[in-house]
């Protein structure tokens, strides 16, 4: 999506991403769901293959901060399933990945816009609202800086990492 890569090139301290969906498609992923599925070798994801992990990894290194939370439903769909094992990378990388389970408060329910949240304690925060189609595919973004978009996006940030856990603690209670 043109345009989508350079917000990142715009925060200075802090990047947080709220994932609402139990499935994301796009071409590479599919690809990987596939092999995954047929109980292929997936292929390696680390910052020395994969652009975005040298970002993540890069600019930790520089000292911003990464952090996700994805909400979950029970049971996970194949592509979660597939997705968290792709998270190691990211965490490897610097990257907070926490997991939130949906049933673990109503309150989450209502957290249903996929968004980043860039730069969120500082004067200058600003959002990139993401919409996907029913298959899950991004098909437009928008930024904000709107102080009313902000604080809900802070507000929707501080409500999943309340009900959150770091993804290795939520995998080992998941074995």
């Amino acid at each position: 999506m043109n345009g989508f890569d350079a917000v990142f090139n715009r925060f200075i301290s802090t990047a947080f991403r709220l994932e609402t969906l139990d499935w994301y498609s796009n071409e590479e992923e599919d690809t990987e769901l596939e092999l995954f599925l047929a109980d292929e070798p997936l292929p390696e994801y680390s910052p020395r293959t994969d652009p975005w992990l040298k970002r993540v990894a890069d600019t930790t290194a520089a000292g911003k901060r990464w952090q996700r939370v994805h909400l979950v439903s029970r049971p996970l769909s194949d592509y979660l399933r597939l997705e968290f094992i792709g998270y190691e990378g990211n965490v490897a990388a610097g990257e907070d990945v926490r997991i939130a389970d949906r049933d673990a408060d109503p309150s989450l329910a209502g957290l249903t816009q996929d968004f980043w949240l860039f730069d969120a304690n500082t004067s200058h925060p600003f959002v990139a609202l993401l919409h996907y189609d029913r298959a899950g595919c991004l098909v437009t973004f928008d930024t904000a800086t709107d102080q009313r978009v902000v604080e809900r996006c802070r507000h929707e940030r501080d409500l999943a990492l309340a009900w959150s856990v770091p993804l290795a603690q939520y995998a080992a209670h998941r074995a």
